[in-house]
């Protein structure tokens, strides 16, 4: 950790600390919904609802791929910035070469799985008769990259865990912008399609990837990729997996509940899952904005709940305001522009009304679903496994039987609305979760901050 990166620990102002550690990953996770929403673009422009639907129902198996990333990786990144808070530079070497070589591993393990099972994973995914080969070009693409898109996952989180904000964003960009050149490149010179833009993904993955390892392996004063530096220990394992396993189920959560929701969608035709599709990447923008935010922040929770618990709690009511005032500013541009967001991706007019209709339904729950991510963030940095595996499970359990009895009720509405109750829940939770936790770790606090 450099001389700049320790004063932003410690001593900078929370707002400049914040925008310091939030601001490169809140652009950096932009930029990637921003390849996503290209993704969908280049695929419209061949104006094929089949491949639109593929797209969309491959969602649950990139968040499948994603958990596996962030199992490693958001569980070794908060350990990591423990270790630097408590300054055991020895052991933050061991946990980065742990992670490295584990999150590989487990990329590979799943690539030897899943493809032997590509057709009844392609079932599992809820593929009609009309995207079904489609949909099994991009599964197929996409098992066999794995290693590489887990490996991306991991090293970004753990390159941001020691600080260095800036390399974990240019990585992010790096990813984008490979992706973005690659797209244009398979959809308008070579006419790949599906196939195309699968393959421009992992390639992408696969650039970063090899930016961040090259960063830990002589850029950085403490993070290393060196074997000899790799352990599993207990210590390690337990560290690792506490956060690691609920952020993992989270991730497999968010991807069944896709899965489940598909599903439901699907009795009312390819329009209505096209149109989610198109509108959930529309959202992840701001999503992703938000999660920047609260990801960004994380390793200076978990610096300061071992150094500075004052400190901490000033960090996270920043970062509150800071989300309340994103949510307001990109609600109201989605209300004023849904159907011109949604035109850029098709003409077809039901189309255009039923995803301008899930992005107004959906947005409503913007905030608080930007509060959820930040509440699971400070649970993971501050070593609350309990609390965060409530987290990662609390919103699916919700949604199943909401989905359920909403679509019994209220049909297309009903599903859709579903979403927004099952936000609701994970907020409350959350944050009954977190007054508890506050008044259990820092009590002395509320006479010292008013």
């Amino acid at each position: 950790m450099d001389a700049e990166n320790l004063h932003y620990f410690e001593k900078a102002p929370i707002a400049k600390a914040v925008a310091h550690f939030a601001v490169p990953m809140m652009l950096g996770t932009s930029m990637s919904v921003i390849y996503s929403i290209l993704n969908a673009y280049f695929l419209g422009t061949l104006h094929n609802t089949a491949m639109l639907t593929a797209l969309a129902l491959t969602l649950p198996l990139f968040a499948a791929i994603m958990a596996i990333g962030n199992l490693i990786g958001i569980g070794s990144g908060a350990f990591i910035s423990r270790l630097l808070g408590e300054k055991k530079y020895d052991d933050v070497k061991n946990v980065s070469s742990f992670a490295f070589y584990s999150s590989l591993a487990l990329g590979l393990i799943l690539m030897a799985f899943g493809l032997p099972l590509i057709d009844s994973v392609v079932h599992g995914l809820g593929a009609t008769p009309d995207s079904f080969g489609f949909t099994k070009d991009y599964v197929t693409i996409m098992l066999i990259g794995s290693p590489f898109v887990v490996l991306f996952f991991t090293l970004e989180n753990i390159v941001r865990s020691e600080g260095a904000a800036i390399t974990s964003m240019v990585g992010m960009i790096l990813s984008v912008v490979v992706n973005i050149m690659l797209d244009a490149l398979v959809i308008f010179v070579f006419h790949w399609g599906v196939i195309g833009v699968a393959s421009a993904t992992v390639i992408s993955n696969l650039v970063a990837s090899v930016f961040y390892a090259f960063h830990m392996g002589y850029k950085s004063q403490f993070l290393t990729i060196s074997i000899k530096w790799f352990k599993a220990t207990k210590d390690i394992l337990s560290n690792v997996f506490k956060i690691g396993v609920p952020v993992f189920i989270m991730s497999l959560f968010m991807g069944a509940m896709s899965l489940v929701f598909n599903h439901f969608l699907v009795e009312y035709g390819d329009q209505a899952i096209a149109a989610y599709g198109i509108s959930s990447r529309l959202l992840q923008f701001p999503e992703f904005i938000l999660m920047g935010l609260c990801e960004g922040v994380v390793p200076l929770v978990a610096f300061t709940f071992t150094a500075n618990k004052l400190r901490m709690k000033q960090t996270i009511g920043f970062t509150i305001k800071a989300i309340l005032a994103l949510a307001v500013v990109f609600g109201i541009i989605v209300y004023l522009i849904s159907d011109h967001l949604i035109g850029l991706f098709t003409n077809d007019p039901q189309l255009i009304v039923m995803g301008s209709y899930i992005l107004h339904v959906t947005f409503l729950s913007l905030f608080i679903t930007g509060m959820t991510t930040l509440f699971t963030g400070i649970f993971q940095a501050t070593a609350q496994g309990t609390a965060a595996f409530i987290m990662s499970v609390i919103q699916g359990i919700t949604l199943i039987p909401v989905l359920y009895i909403a679509n019994r009720i209220s049909g297309f509405h009903g599903v859709v609305w579903s979403l927004v109750i099952a936000d609701a829940v994970a907020f409350l939770v959350g944050a009954i979760m977190l007054y508890v936790l506050r008044n259990r770790l820092q009590p002395e606090l509320d006479n010292l901050v008013q």
